[in-house]
């Protein structure tokens, strides 16, 4: 009995301190859209060909990163579980995100290629299992 309350009341802080972590996320996707906007006028500056692309590349991504994160903690509300697949696909956006910017600015060697190679085989498998225990319970349960 004593067992359930505390469960009853952690359910309840973890509820409140995601729901807070989502409004934070919330508000920092649409500032960054906001600002996605505002310095997109910077690419009619003509410096060159690269010019600030480079800046909303990575602005880009990092709202798609932030877009992923916010998605695992909606799939919290829903099923009170994280799903791993939302988080891993967060971290493949982010390292990509990464991958792209040293590429685009010619900063990457042959040695960070193959860790983040590896790194991301790792990530894609793990995502692949994580789909496949998420479809085997969800058959179970059913």
């Amino acid at each position: 009995m004593f067992g359930e309350k505390v469960k009853v009341y952690f359910d309840k802080a973890v509820d409140i301190v995601f729901g807070i972590i989502l409004v934070f996320i919330m508000l920092g996707i649409a500032i960054g859209a906001l600002q996605l906007f505002v310095t997109s006028w910077q690419l009619l500056a003509f410096e060159g060909i690269t010019g600030h692309y480079i800046d909303i590349i990575a602005d880009v991504l990092t709202l798609y990163v932030l877009i992923e994160l916010s998605r695992s903690l909606v799939e919290y509300f829903n099923s009170h579980k994280l799903r791993l697949t939302f988080i891993i696909d967060a971290a493949i956006v982010f390292i990509l995100r990464e991958i792209l910017i040293l590429l685009f600015k010619h900063e990457i060697k042959a040695e960070m290629i193959y860790a983040f190679s590896a790194l991301i085989f790792v990530l894609g498998a793990l995502r692949i299992a994580s789909i496949v225990v998420y479809n085997r319970e969800k058959m179970i349960a059913h």
